[in-house]
């Protein structure tokens, strides 16, 4: 008989461990602020194609001195040509007039005739517009976890849904928490690539408390009364997690050889696409097997006091 982890025992251990690491970073957070990409915050962005190795300090010093000292670079590639990209970011209410483009490609032509700097786009967003887009962002993560809490409540309705789906959804936040906590810690402006993660780890995070749910509905058939909620859950969990971890370590091996050639390469739009994904499906885990099972136990036994 395989060994029997006494995860519902030690739930409220794992509350606290979650509690914490979800005060760190909102304090974090709060004492450090968080950055905010163009695509929410407006400003502006130009993009150019080089050609060879680049020292990055050395052109931000010379774009620098052209636009400014409020300019991020990100590095990457672009996947029509395969041709090295250089990304300036300006947040704020600046834009980019064309002469100022024109100066600033002179003077990395001058400067690097070797690495053939070319421009080969410029945006310019409105800060109301980038507030307007992260707004939108938010519904859609907002939105997707309402579908879910009804989902998850119509499906498990022989067993309790609505509280399944409640507590299925407190564990999402929770891994939500951790990937913006991601995001905080690395100093990397919320984009795009922020708001795709979170909606990736959404649907890989509820996926694993489905099976574990199903597990439990499966055993409430096959046990009936003669088995205690808590002992139900806890079965339920031990049965599931030898398939949640293979699946996860799967997905991981993936994305890691992903985040290491990001990091050869110099592709920084990709690296933090794929790391905070990385660890997003490490807390999905956890919060699967050590969070929402847990908290639909303690939910139940709170209303049996009752």
């Amino acid at each position: 008989m395989k060994k029997q982890y006494d995860i519902i025992g030690n739930r409220k251990k794992f509350f606290l461990f979650s509690t914490v690491l979800i005060v760190f970073i909102l304090l974090f957070s709060l004492v450090f602020g968080v950055e905010m990409d163009i695509q929410f915050k407006g400003g502006a962005m130009l993009t150019y194609g080089y050609e060879g190795e680049a020292s990055l300090s050395a052109v931000q010093r010379d774009i620098e001195s052209v636009l400014g000292s409020n300019v991020t670079l990100q590095t990457g590639s672009s996947i029509a040509t395969g041709a090295q990209t250089l990304t300036i970011s300006m947040p704020g209410t600046q834009t980019v007039e064309t002469e100022t483009v024109e100066q600033l490609s002179a003077a990395l032509t001058g400067a690097y005739p070797e690495l053939n700097f070319r421009q080969l786009s410029m945006n310019n967003v409105d800060p109301t517009i980038g507030g307007e887009f992260f707004a939108k962002s938010i519904v859609a993560v907002v939105a997707a976890s309402v579908l879910i809490l009804v989902y998850i409540a119509i499906r498990f309705k022989n067993i309790g849904g609505w509280p399944a789906g409640c507590m299925a959804i407190v564990a999402l936040i929770h891994d939500l928490i951790v990937v913006y906590g991601v995001f905080v810690l690395m100093r990397v402006p919320l984009n795009g690539n922020f708001i795709a993660a979170l909606l990736t780890i959404l649907g890989y995070s509820i996926n694993d408390t489905v099976v574990i749910y199903d597990r439990v509905r499966e055993n409430r058939q096959l046990h009936g009364n003669t088995m205690d909620f808590a002992t139900l859950v806890n079965t339920s969990i031990n049965q599931s997690l030898a398939r949640s971890i293979k699946t996860t370590v799967t997905t991981l091996l993936a994305l890691g050889t992903v985040c290491v050639v990001s990091m050869i390469y110099g592709l920084d739009s990709i690296f933090t696409f794929a790391f905070p994904l990385i660890i997003g499906m490490i807390s999905g885990v956890y919060s699967t097997v050590c969070i929402a099972g847990p908290l639909w136990v303690e939910w139940e036994l709170r209303k049996k006091k009752k």
